[in-house]
């Protein structure tokens, strides 16, 4: 069964760094700030949630996607970014309907599934 686009209400970009790179991620943050009309999330130092490592979030509507998401992939400046609709199904999100761009990082699958059966 084909699911409509009508469902995304929107998008996150989740751009993961450590301490060699948060210079870099920091500079790839005030980049998309800058240009897009695109809400900046807090700094998470540590794995959050179903994230392996240090990464923070920039959320943006589908309209923004066809600028965001190319702008990403050529200024990412080497940083794996997963980047995800928000359907409602958080692990489908995660998952299926995840782009990653850089390495793809293994996610906390559990973690989502114990909150979307609560």
């Amino acid at each position: 069964m084909q699911e409509d686009t009508i469902e995304i209400t929107g998008f996150h970009a989740h751009v993961y760094f450590d301490t060699a790179s948060r210079d870099v991620a920091e500079r790839v943050r005030e980049g998309l700030g800058a240009r897009f009309e695109v809400r900046l999330g807090r700094w998470h130092d540590k794995p959050i949630g179903p994230h392996p490592q240090a990464m923070y979030q920039v959320a943006f509507l589908p309209n923004q996607f066809a600028k965001v998401v190319p702008w990403l992939m050529l200024n990412r400046e080497g940083l794996d970014i997963l980047i995800h609709p928000e359907t409602g199904d958080d692990v489908k999100d995660h998952t299926e309907h995840a782009l990653w761009l850089g390495e793809k990082l293994e996610l906390n699958i559990s973690f989502l599934q114990r909150i979307s059966t609560n």
